[in-house]
């Protein structure tokens, strides 16, 4: 015949015991961590910058009546998210939008937000403070023709 039960033989092994309140609270950093892995992920993507522009060229020519001078054209297409760095051209920049939506702005003027079929100028002295993508699940893409110095660069970094 087995012993009788007691209130002494129902009580969980020492041992026993802590592996189950270390299973519990196991289970209750659970979620913390897939928070933090989580959140470490999402700051790890913000770190990366957007995906930067395509530039293709697509035509060059001296301009034979501006001594010293030439005229490009340049396809530029933006990923989704994609954004430039503030520059410059040093050339007279005429934008024409073939697709999507960009936003561009000139150092000193408001922000203007333009759609395919629009354009855009840039003189000179200005300064490209702002050129970007709107959207960031569609590719945006442009046409730009510059009449610049020969063999000036196209573009020129700018520090704010």
């Amino acid at each position: 015949m087995a012993p009788a039960l007691t209130g002494k033989s129902l009580m969980l092994h020492p041992g026993y015991a802590q592996e189950a309140s270390s299973t519990e609270r196991n289970d209750m950093k659970t979620p913390y961590l897939y928070f933090r892995t989580y959140l470490a992920a999402l700051l790890m993507l913000a770190a990366v910058p957007a995906e930067a522009a395509d530039v293709k060229e697509l035509f060059a020519i001296d301009l034979a009546d501006y001594a010293g001078k030439e005229g490009r054209m340049i396809e530029v297409s933006y990923p989704p998210g994609a954004q430039d760095m503030v520059h410059r051209h040093d050339a007279h920049a005429f934008v024409y939008v073939l697709q999507g939506e960009i936003v561009m702005q000139l150092k000193g003027k408001p922000a203007v937000t333009l759609k395919a079929g629009q354009t855009f100028y840039e003189g000179p002295t200005d300064v490209h403070a702002v050129g970007r993508n709107v959207s960031n699940t569609q590719p945006a893409r442009f046409l730009v023709v510059l009449l610049k110095a020969k063999g000036a660069p196209v573009l020129t970094p700018v520090k704010e």
